[in-house]
């Protein structure tokens, strides 16, 4: 059974801030997918292999073709900063 108890323990856990419509509403949902789940329980499954992937065996791959390719200068060209050969751009990790 989903109760206050629950949603407060989850709005916790996930770090999350709900407003008390948002826990009732996520009270209500929490409680049709679990009866949904319920419901599927509730399937004879016996003697059916689970399926393991949705598409078939096998999948159509095409082949690379390099096409269109820029030049290292036309690639730096609209770049802030750069050097002769690479983007320059700020330090983000500090040791």
């Amino acid at each position: 059974m989903v109760d206050r108890e629950l949603i407060l323990k989850l709005e916790s856990l996930s770090q999350l801030e709900l407003s008390e419509n948002e826990r009732v509403s996520m009270q209500v949902d929490l409680e049709n997918m679990i009866q949904m789940i319920n419901k599927l329980q509730e399937v004879d499954t016996v003697g059916l292999d689970p399926l393991v992937h949705l598409g078939s065996d096998s999948s159509q791959l095409r082949d690379d073709i390099i096409k269109d390719q820029l030049s290292r200068a036309e690639a730096l060209s609209n770049a802030t900063a750069h050097d002769e050969k690479y983007f320059i751009v700020p330090k983000v990790i500090e040791k």
